[in-house]
């Protein structure tokens, strides 16, 4: 069962989360490094990636197959006994991707390639096609597999999980999940 929060962030708690960062969950030799535009306020002032109830990675996750069960924020170390891990373009926590510069999304994105070729994923997973297309130059990219890689890393785009997106739905992301891994288990 999912581990609940010890306590829910205080307005006071969020302001002061602006520009902290989250730390990376990754290992040498993942399946899929899943890859967040930045931090956000509530999952910044947690501590733990995609943290605030309403984001739909952990479900979407859970769904698509990744994990056996559904994970909570709090267990976001668990995920590398399954060959995810989770990283960010953007380190610095704000209260919406907007608040993101093109240049940050730039500077992240080599960030990111440096991080590819120390760990060696065999699949990254960009959350946020707009985020990806900033970051790597990409303007007619489109959701889902795509042409080019990172080192030696495959790389799929996804709509950012963030409850902001309104395009997408529940089920849309466990189907886009479930494609995701099955193409990562072709990898």
């Amino acid at each position: 069962m999912a581990v609940a929060p010890p306590t829910k962030p205080t307005r006071a708690d969020l302001l002061a989360a602006k520009g902290k960062t989250v730390p990376d969950i990754v290992a040498p030799g993942l399946r899929c490094l899943f890859v967040g535009i930045n931090p956000g306020l509530y999952t910044a002032a947690i501590g733990h990636h995609f943290g605030r109830p309403g984001n739909r990675f952990w479900p979407a996750l859970h769904a698509g197959g990744f994990t056996p069960r559904l994970f909570s924020p709090y267990e976001e170390a668990g995920l590398l006994d399954f060959g995810v891990g989770i990283t960010n373009l953007v380190a610095r926590a704000t209260a919406t991707a907007d608040e993101v510069s093109g240049d940050e999304l730039r500077e992240g994105g080599k960030v990111l390639v440096r991080k590819i070729q120390r760990y060696k994923p065999r699949a990254v997973a960009i959350l946020g096609i707009v985020a990806y297309r900033a970051a790597f130059g990409r303007k007619d990219s489109a959701l889902g597999p795509q042409t080019e890689t990172l080192g030696e890393a495959g790389v799929w785009v996804l709509p950012n999980p963030s409850g902001l997106n309104a395009h997408f739905q529940a089920a849309d992301f466990g189907r886009l999940f479930t494609d995701l891994r099955r193409w990562t288990e072709k990898r």
